[in-house]
């Protein structure tokens, strides 16, 4: 064995408990992590979003339960709750498309990219997206 590999300290027993609430991510890290999850969310409430646009364009009458449902709930569901889940859906476009914007920047100008690029432009993303839909949120819950 060289010298080198002598030297290095070998970490075979990670504790995830202490290891894992110990280590901070980076803003790339967590846009990429939420790029994912929000992709998911798309994914997963895509039904959801195609039943409010076709209730909302159907008719007049169809428009007017569609409002009513953010005001007094939809059956069981209360209308606060369905204004968080599309809350939600905003919050996964918005991401979503920043951070995928992002990324095809990345892709098309790789050779600008470095450590501080992706740090202030996981950042912008970041910032954007969740100004954009506490705008839009407020928007969203009657604030103006």
């Amino acid at each position: 064995m060289t010298e080198l590999a002598k030297k290095r300290p070998e970490f075979r027993n990670i504790n995830a408990f202490k290891d894992l609430t110990t280590y901070r991510m980076t803003p790339a890290a967590w846009v990429s992590i939420l790029h994912r999850a929000s992709g998911a969310i798309l994914f997963l409430l895509l039904p959801l979003v195609i039943w409010l646009f076709d209730t909302s364009v159907s008719s007049e009458y169809s428009f007017a339960r569609f409002k009513s449902a953010f005001g007094a709930g939809l059956g069981f569901v209360p209308g606060w709750l369905l204004k968080l889940v599309v809350l939600g859906i905003i919050w996964g476009y918005l991401h979503h498309m920043i951070a995928g914007m992002r990324h095809l920047w990345m892709d098309i100008s790789h050779e600008a990219v470095n450590k501080q690029f992706g740090k202030t432009s996981a950042l912008f993303t970041l910032v954007v997206s969740i100004s954009l839909t506490l705008v839009l949120g407020a928007k969203l819950f009657g604030l103006y």
